[in-house]
């Protein structure tokens, strides 16, 4: 059963590495660029 568990939590951990988002450095700088000129209150 044990084993089962593992390779099941493999396969979510593989499919959700699979699907996370790719960003290209232009998106990157131009996050980090929103997040500094954010109002702050």
């Amino acid at each position: 059963m044990t084993k089962r568990k593992d390779s099941a939590k493999k396969a979510i951990r593989d499919i959700r590495r699979a699907t996370r988002r790719q960003y290209s450095a232009e998106e990157k700088i131009r996050i980090v660029l929103e997040g500094l000129r954010a109002d702050y209150p």
